[in-house]
């Protein structure tokens, strides 16, 4: 069965089609947008041995040529070389304007290829085929793409819609248990920000999806989707509701830059300690009771997750640093670093409201027990 929720944007609004086997049903899908049977696909080389010859087989059953470009996996491709080296094979390719890139893999390669289909020829379309949990519940839908920054995360980049998004749940099967926890970080966040029902029920449902259960798999992407199209809809540029997105970024961005952007610490897991210690903060602050980050470091923790700066292996930087770190973040405004905290589960809100002296005080502690 295949469940399809759009994104509303007017002209611009898509489908986000999530099922089982949608990779062989991929030409089918994908041919009503082709101008011409040919479309350019942008990958990495763990995610093209595992499913590039699937895809390749459902648009062929289409009569749909596919060229492929195969980039290094991990976060440091996101970065200037690997770009320039998509955006100059996409032109040796010759794309038109008209043409189709398809994006084929976790949140880096969604990001990168939907940057370099924005900028070629001043925009060409393309289609998400996310492969890991967090690019289909998080980084394929909304339209954000870029690329990283010595200075930051994804601070270089442009707001590029997808023409669809294929969700197939399938590929999961093929995740490492922690890159699929890394991914559940950000379902859990969706509940965290405004569904206390459906944090409830991942604390029922969460461990099957851990084990591999279909159903309680395709409800949780479908969940955190319907959650992200909605807030997309009503803020597409992040001028108000989509900053509630980034519950537990501002954290998570300073813990990436201060690891290097490197496996010690995968985005999905930054930003579940990040959740973690801004319910942590929102207590200390009088926003919340006690009880709610309590019960969110409990299911982080039920679940086998990293929710601790001590989870995180080696040295971090000092409290102060670690700050210093936040206020390179996106989310900076006239110079005041905002927050997303929240009132309880499914109750955040963004404030820039938060005295510097209490941030310290949490890295501090949380550091000091690391």
């Amino acid at each position: 069965m295949i469940d399809t929720i759009r994104v509303e944007l007017g002209d611009r609004s898509y489908p986000i089609h999530i099922g089982p086997g949608l990779l062989g049903r991929a030409g089918a899908m994908i041919a009503p947008l082709l101008a011409r049977p040919r479309v350019a696909v942008v990958t990495d080389e763990t995610v093209a041995a595992l499913h590039l010859d699937t895809l390749r087989a459902g648009l062929a059953g289409q009569g749909i040529e596919t060229v492929a470009l195969a980039l290094p996996p991990g976060e440091a491709t996101k970065g200037w070389p690997q770009f320039e080296r998509t955006v100059e094979w996409l032109l040796a390719q010759k794309v038109e304007r008209r043409d189709i890139v398809l994006a084929l893999g976790g949140g880096v390669i969604g990001d990168l290829a939907g940057f370099a289909a924005a900028v070629l020829r001043r925009g060409v379309r393309f289609v998400q085929v996310p492969t890991s949990l967090l690019a289909q519940v998080d980084s394929s839908v909304g339209g954000k793409t870029g690329i990283n920054a010595p200075q930051g995360k994804n601070l270089i980049g442009a707001f590029h819609q997808p023409s669809m998004v294929l969700c197939d749940i399938d590929v999961l099967a093929s995740l490492p248990p922690r890159d699929f926890l890394a991914g559940y970080g950000e379902v859990v966040k969706y509940g965290l920000l405004g569904d206390a029902a459906f944090f409830h029920w991942l604390e029922e449902n969460g461990p099957a999806a851990a084990a591999g259960s279909p159903e309680a798999r395709a409800r949780a992407v479908r969940r955190s989707c319907e959650m992200k199209a909605e807030i997309v809809a009503r803020d597409e540029t992040e001028q108000g509701d989509r900053a509630l997105l980034n519950l537990g970024h501002t954290f998570c961005h300073a813990l990436e830059s201060a690891t290097g952007y490197s496996d010690r610490l995968l985005h999905g897991e930054g930003v579940a300690i990040g959740c973690a210690l801004a319910f942590e903060l929102s207590a200390r602050l009088g926003l919340c009771p006690q009880e709610e980050p309590s019960r969110v470091r409990a299911h982080l923790k039920g679940m086998g997750m990293k929710c601790d700066l001590s989870d995180i292996p080696g040295e971090l930087p000092g409290a102060a640093a670690l700050l210093d770190l936040m206020g390179q973040d996106k989310k900076v405004i006239d110079g005041q670093l905002r927050f997303i905290l929240a009132r309880g589960i499914g109750q955040a809100f963004v404030t820039a409201d938060v005295p510097r002296e209490a941030v310290l005080a949490l890295l501090d502690e949380a550091l000091t027990a690391a």
